[in-house]
């Protein structure tokens, strides 16, 4: 007994030892993330993590139910869909075709209420809430410059940073997105206890508007625009301009640091039915029932190439089997698919996605998703 006692203490030891030295080199951040991944049996963030952070809660006004289909869940998911889906291991999965549900199921006790991370959804977010702050004149434009916001900022180029580089992914900011290095900048931000501290020592090191360079920094930087401009959240923001705007059901939450700073680029946690809601208003050109949230002309430019064929402003684009898609998309396979051309809307959410293959830009999993929408909403196309 003394010997394990021993050996226990001796163990305690080091791991203190792990602990003390990760903060006293600037690395504490690593603790948070072991026990929000490995010491929970995930390998990486996780849909459910949300639990691990502190969160705002996105307050929501008057919901309003999606109307369902008369066709509703009658056509069966093709066994390739349901085949994609279930490998994913998928939590939710929507389709609303003239704004109504035509089809929905749901996995590993999720409802039609249970909240997922969206991850980087959260980026096109983030876009709609600087272009109505521009539509209320809190900004003055797309073409703003970001040091009249932040004069701090740094970087050979930080005088030529203007607010729609961000948006676009192609602000020059020295940030390498990593996912699988614990040590990596992206990792710090996720897990890091001052996310604004971090952005703003990070200069800007190549001209901005040039080259795609898909940065979660780069949305941060754009989400404390919002945020100084406004002297408020973006969870506040969010909560009167979007979600009770546009009648959601339920209440989201958004991870902070521990500052309470929304980590702009990721993690709005909602469910699908209230993720869908953002697909519709894109559909309708920025209205919603008669309310016009975003300016149609920004829809327009937010859904059309930018310095590439593939991304927008916050908007993944896609029109490589024969029709027109733009969407939201998360690390995860986390998705909300708009399809123009058939008025239709498709939401996924889970817990894997396979990875996007070398030189493309969208997954596998993403094109066998469209593809079995496209079947269910325009069969005699197919």
């Amino acid at each position: 007994m003394k010997k394990l006692l021993k050996a226990l203490g001796i163990f305690v030891l080091f791991i203190g030892l792990l602990v003390a030295m990760a903060y006293l080199t600037g690395n504490g951040y690593l603790m948070k993330g072991l026990w929000a991944s490995y010491l929970h049996g995930y390998n990486s963030a996780s849909i459910g993590d949300a639990r691990f952070f502190k969160t705002h809660t996105i307050e929501t006004g008057t919901g309003s139910q999606w109307p369902l289909s008369e066709n509703y869940n009658k056509t069966p998911l093709s066994s390739e869909l349901r085949t994609t889906l279930e490998n994913g291991q998928t939590v939710a999965f929507l389709v609303i075709k003239n704004d109504s549900i035509v089809a929905e199921q749901y996995w590993d006790n999720y409802s039609a209420a249970s909240h997922s991370n969206s991850f980087s959804m959260a980026k096109s977010i983030t876009t709609m809430l600087a272009q109505i702050a521009i539509q209320k004149g809190l900004l003055t434009g797309w073409n703003q410059k970001v040091k009249t916001l932040f004069p701090e900022l740094k970087g050979t180029h930080a005088e030529e940073l203007e607010l729609w580089h961000l948006s676009t992914m192609s602000s020059g900011l020295d940030w390498d997105e990593k996912y699988k290095d614990p040590f990596s900048i992206t990792a710090k931000a996720y897990y890091g206890s001052d996310v604004e501290k971090l952005i703003l020592n990070l200069p800007i090191v190549d001209e901005p508007g040039k080259v795609h360079n898909y940065q979660s920094g780069s949305t941060q930087l754009l989400g404390m625009c919002v945020m100084k401009t406004t002297g408020k959240s973006l969870s506040e923001l969010a909560s009167d301009w979007l979600w009770k705007p546009l009648q959601a059901e339920n209440a989201a939450l958004w991870h902070t640091d521990d500052k309470g700073m929304e980590l702009a680029y990721c993690c709005f946690n909602s469910n699908a039915r209230d993720f869908a809601r953002f697909g519709k208003m894109m559909l309708h050109h920025g209205n919603w029932n008669g309310t016009q949230i975003l300016d149609s002309a920004f829809v327009a430019k937010a859904t059309s190439p930018s310095l590439v064929p593939f991304y927008g402003y916050a908007y993944w684009l896609d029109d490589s089997q024969g029709t027109k898609v733009f969407y939201q998309r998360g690390i995860l396979g986390q998705y909300v698919i708009t399809i123009p051309e058939y008025n239709t809307v498709a939401v996924r959410l889970g817990h894997y996605c396979r990875p996007t293959s070398e030189g493309k830009h969208h997954s596998d999993d993403f094109h066998e998703i469209v593809d079995g929408v496209l079947k269910m909403v325009a069969p005699k196309s197919m």
